[in-house]
């Protein structure tokens, strides 16, 4: 039987070595098997168990009651985004900046990164743009935060094996959804370096020989697509970055 390093399957499943143990130890949700060395070592099995775990969670399954669901149980049901939403903003009103970093960091071990961004921080920071009174100071707030969380979880995927890129904010004024995406660059195998500062029109020539991300928002524009072909076609080691 085949064996696996917690490495090689944060890698194929796209999960970070940090939730995988924080599924282990805190939900009893993993049991892999221990070399002599006291490694953990992974089976298809645990695989496919990992893939399962997912599907849950995506389908708004909180990370707590998935153990109960794969042993055959019923839950009550709820939507887990919306209460992860909810609880964050809840600490919003009440402007507790000590209590959001605790929370973001129990998030950020819990949750794969794909599903914290697209399913929790940009509807909380998109329900933010829509409230008035207090909303422009719980915005600010949030993402102080979120650029604090993102800013220490690309440090700390340095100590891991990567390829170095650069990304850059095009035409963007999002700088907040700039390092949330460099935060979910660097759990895909990167070492990313940010330009701080979005560019009207990035120069690739300033960087040769440079893996170069480019963040234009969502999706990018017809003449933003036509542009990045043509740099590609002169050489440069170009990529569109969308969610």
């Amino acid at each position: 039987m085949a064996y696996y390093s917690i490495g090689d399957v944060a890698e194929r499943c796209g999960i970070n070595p940090v939730t995988l143990r924080a599924w282990q130890r805190r939900y009893g949700l993993l049991k892999p098997q221990r070399s002599e060395g006291g490694h953990r070592q992974f089976d298809e099995e645990d695989i496919q168990r990992i893939e399962e775990i997912k599907r849950w969670m995506k389908n708004g399954v909180p990370v707590g009651k998935v153990k109960a669901l794969l042993e055959g149980k019923k839950i009550t049901s709820d939507d887990s985004w919306t209460s992860l939403q909810e609880e964050m903003m809840g600490i919003l009103r009440q402007v507790r900046p000590a209590r959001l970093r605790a929370t973001l960091a129990t998030l950020g071990r819990d949750y794969p990164v794909d599903d914290l961004i697209d399913r929790v921080f940009v509807p909380v920071r998109q329900r933010l743009c829509l409230e008035q009174n207090t909303a422009r100071v719980m915005s600010s707030l949030l993402d102080g935060a979120l650029i604090n969380f993102a800013v220490l979880s690309l440090a700390e995927s340095l100590k891991k094996a990567g390829k170095e890129a650069l990304l850059i904010g095009w035409d963007t004024e999002d700088r907040t959804r700039l390092w949330l995406e460099a935060w979910r660059l660097s759990q895909q195998g990167w070492h990313i370096d940010v330009l701080a500062e979005p560019l009207d029109s990035p120069r690739p020539e300033m960087f040769p020989g440079q893996h170069i991300f480019v963040w234009a928002g969502p999706e990018m524009s017809p003449r933003q697509k036509e542009q990045l072909d043509h740099w590609q076609e002169q050489g440069y080691t170009m990529y569109s970055h969308t969610a």
